[in-house]
């Protein structure tokens, strides 16, 4: 699939983006046609072994595969990979998953290593393989995964730049075909609460929805200290959540959960964004090249706007949440609470609260063995992508349209992955590396 095709596919004209993200819950969250090697022997028995395999074994990847092993007496981790060893001892070693040691069927000879670690868990004779590296790597652990047949789940975001999106958009076209399940880690579309605040938001219950606000507002995350006989890839590698090629901007890493929900709830993808954005406090080289802060304005078909706004600056006012405004109301989304625009009441979520964490890993397993795997690549992509359009917003300043970004030939990745190349971005001679401009970055 071309450019040309993918941009003529997502169009504003019609109906078309629309079906973007026309599950609006688990059921409808794009069931794949056909069923997989593991899907049709699990059906009729329901007690085959899945035998998964990680790939990325940081902190996510830790959580990600012991909820992966909770799931049923019949799934076991034969395989894992990471670029660093050390990540391996520490995932194995972790107490989550040392509950489940008796899924664990790990020798060295399947304990993998380095940039090529991916492929060695595919090859391994696993069913699953669950995704977990730095993003920028996503596009292709996923095509390579689906390529070998291997059900995946993968975690958010499923890209970096516009050339792996349109790759993950292909790759998941081969899942569909092949009926392989695929589990993105946009864990609120698995959440009860979300899954009937959102039913009811499109049943009308709030009118016409003329405005969402999404916010991820805290004060940031880690940063490792670069040690003397690191690399400059090592020490990208090590602090991925720095630098675009492997992270996005944390406005693509950890504010997509936000922005999802607002696509899910107004079941479409934005025609464009426009935005401010820039670095008022992590400023230092050791936070890369990414902003602290970002706000955008995004327009939706309908003309109905979309206010984003994330945040990594301590002392500030810490938010994670979604709202949405209708003609008969409001909605705080998270909180499962409706308000009338008078000020009443109209409902408030009361029912079962779980894990959404743990939920989405038993409901991709149970899809799998029920012989219906679900496939969430699309939605994955489509909310990755609407991030993306949001950072070129904040970095250039512009008005950005969904179209000519997803067009976009801008490849973030390098030109070899190896600890001895050279990463797209590397420090001047005073360690500081490049920061966007608004006025003169170009978006596309």
């Amino acid at each position: 699939m071309n450019p040309k095709d993918i941009s003529e596919a997502t169009s504003s004209k019609g109906s078309d983006r629309r079906t973007f993200l026309a599950g609006t819950t688990l059921a409808a969250a794009g069931i794949a046609l056909g069923t997989s090697s593991i899907a049709r022997a699990a059906h009729p028995f329901g007690d085959d072994t899945i035998k998964i395999g990680l790939i990325g074994a940081g902190g996510r990847g830790t959580q990600a595969v012991a909820q992966a092993l909770n799931t049923s007496d019949n799934v076991k981790l034969v395989a894992i990979g990471d670029a660093f060893r050390d990540r391996i001892d520490s995932c194995l070693n972790d107490r989550g998953v040392q509950q489940h040691t008796k899924k664990i069927d790990l020798p060295e000879e399947r304990k993998f290593t380095g940039f090529d670690a991916y492929q060695k868990v595919i090859d391994s004779g696993v069913d699953m393989v669950l995704l977990c590296t730095p993003p920028g790597f996503r596009p292709i652990h996923f095509e390579a995964a689906t390529n070998a047949g291997k059900h995946v789940f993968m975690e958010k975001p499923v890209a970096v730049d516009a050339p792996g999106i349109r790759k993950v958009l292909a790759a998941a076209e081969v899942a569909k075909e092949k009926g392989l399940g695929v589990g993105v880690g946009l864990q609120r579309r698995h959440d009860p609460l979300y899954i009937e605040a959102i039913k009811r938001i499109q049943d009308g219950e709030l009118g016409d929805i003329g405005l969402t606000r999404v916010y991820w507002n805290g004060g940031g995350v880690w940063t490792i200290p670069r040690e003397s006989d690191w690399s400059e890839m090592t020490y990208q590698m090590r602090n991925w959540y720095y630098f675009n090629w492997l992270c996005g901007d944390h406005i693509v890493e950890q504010h997509i959960h936000n922005i999802d929900v607002s696509n899910w709830l107004k079941d479409m993808v934005p025609t464009k964004a426009q935005g401010q954005g820039g670095r008022e406090v992590r400023t230092s080289n050791q936070h890369g090249e990414i902003f602290d802060h970002h706000m955008v304005e995004f327009t939706y078909p309908d003309g109905s706007t979309m206010l984003s706004n994330c945040r990594h600056i301590e002392g500030c006012w810490s938010i994670v949440d979604e709202f949405a405004h209708g003609t008969k109301g409001h909605a705080n989304v998270g909180g499962g609470q409706f308000t009338s625009n008078d000020g009443k009441n109209l409902w408030r979520y009361r029912g079962r609260r779980v894990n959404p964490y743990q939920q989405e890993h038993d409901d991709l397993f149970r899809s799998i063995r029920e012989g219906s795997p679900i496939n969430e690549a699309e939605i994955g992509a489509h909310s990755t992508m609407t991030s993306i359009l949001g950072r070129l917003a904040t970095y250039s300043g512009q008005v950005v349209g969904w179209d000519e970004a997803l067009a976009s030939n801008i490849d973030l990745s390098p030109a070899e992955y190896s600890f001895e190349a050279t990463p797209p971005v590397v420090p001047d001679s005073n360690g500081n590396y490049a920061i966007a401009v608004p006025g003169k970055f170009k978006p596309v």
